[in-house]
């Protein structure tokens, strides 16, 4: 089963999850809060962008700009 639909907890500040989301940067399930805190990042939309490019290319799967990167990410 997927990891999103298993997850329980941020994967960034560990709080009980009610409403849940993926981060756009990596493969995190976060909270609503650390997602926003995300989008304040400075690759932010470049993350999103290289996101929007996989999946037009089909890849629905794709990991995020730095996958395998713990947050805060260095580029």
């Amino acid at each position: 089963m997927d990891e999103f639909f298993k997850a329980v907890n941020c994967k960034r500040c560990g709080k009980t999850l009610t409403i849940k989301t993926m981060s756009r940067m990596n493969a995190d399930v976060l909270c609503i809060e650390c997602s926003e805190e995300e989008k304040k990042h400075p690759n932010y939309k470049e993350a999103c962008e290289k996101e929007v490019e996989e999946v037009n290319k089909g890849n629905l799967n794709y990991a995020g700009l730095f996958s395998g990167q713990t947050y805060p990410f260095n580029k």
